[in-house]
């Protein structure tokens, strides 16, 4: 509550402009993985995932006649290493439409889609997404909350089911030994000398695990943004992009507009990259930036 309380409530009230809004500085060339940053005051980490937390965006509410839309992309990571590390199962999961967490968790565990229960989707989430972040066995059996033998158990099971995965991720571990960097789908490098010194070596393999997912994920809505500015100012549009949360862009639009916007944000998105799986940017309206959430 202190925290909530200091950083956001206190904090942002501080930073009210003369014309009513929040100003951030964003940052292009600061963080290792390519993703833009922001500061003074940092809007990228307005919390979300607590419902108090997530309070606060209630606080961010579009001018009367206009509402604030979010478009998003789902899962854009998890599509990023199906596409590189080319394991045909996981590109005829997302193929599919059928929600990527239930397959994987209908493989690790041995069971029919129709059986997979909460818990297990949840179990195979973690999965999933830990494995993008180089997650071992240890820091999975925390996440979860269950023993180290059931964690590295679950993490054998993962690969056999997506043996595409174990392959490429061990590859390119060896390719950033060997060279001494690891480097997105459009070639951006970034350098991990962690790699030579054996008291960092894990996170320096976690890192060029990673980076060819979350580097690539920025390039990508940073070609977004551009032409989606393009479009905009091409198309005529009175809505404004005013703000980029990693995977998200934030738009403020006036309501006859958003229909039209909504089409063009999500082709302009959707087309940046031709994947071997559908790229898919998801959109949500509303008056506060909580309701567009």
């Amino acid at each position: 509550l202190t925290k909530l309380k200091s950083t956001y409530a206190d904090g942002l009230g501080k930073v009210i402009a003369p014309d009513g809004r929040i100003h951030t500085s964003f940052q292009n060339t600061v963080t290792a993985t390519g993703r833009l940053s922001s500061t003074e005051p940092n809007l990228q980490n307005i919390p979300v995932r607590t419902e108090l937390g997530a309070e606060l965006r209630k606080m961010f509410v579009a001018p009367a006649g206009k509402v604030l839309v979010d478009a998003d992309y789902s899962q854009i990571e998890l599509r990023l290493l199906a596409h590189i590390a080319g394991d045909k199962a996981m590109i005829d999961g997302f193929r599919s439409g059928e929600d990527i967490h239930t397959i994987t968790a209908a493989q690790v565990f041995g069971v029919a889609r129709s059986e997979v229960t909460p818990l297990m989707r949840r179990s195979a989430k973690a999965v999933n997404f830990g494995i993008v972040y180089g997650q071992q066995a240890y820091g999975l059996s925390q996440t979860l909350d269950i023993p180290m033998a059931e964690a590295r158990e679950m993490i054998d099971a993962y690969f056999r089911a997506y043996p595409g995965v174990r392959t490429y991720l061990d590859e390119t571990v060896a390719f950033a030994k060997q060279t001494g960097y690891a480097e997105t789908m459009y070639g951006r490098r970034r350098p991990i000398p962690e790699l030579r010194v054996p008291a960092q070596r894990m996170f320096g393999e976690r890192t060029a695990m990673n980076h060819p997912m979350q580097g690539s994920a920025a390039d990508i809505i940073k070609i977004a943004m551009v032409r989606v500015a393009e479009r905009l100012r091409a198309e005529g549009f009175a809505a404004k992009m005013i703000l980029q949360v990693h995977d998200e862009l934030d738009f403020e639009c006036p309501a006859s507009e958003v229909d039209a916007l909504v089409a063009m944000v999500r082709e302009e998105m959707e087309g940046v990259a031709q994947l071997r799986v559908p790229l898919i940017a998801d959109a949500s309206i509303g008056e506060t930036w909580a309701e567009a959430k």
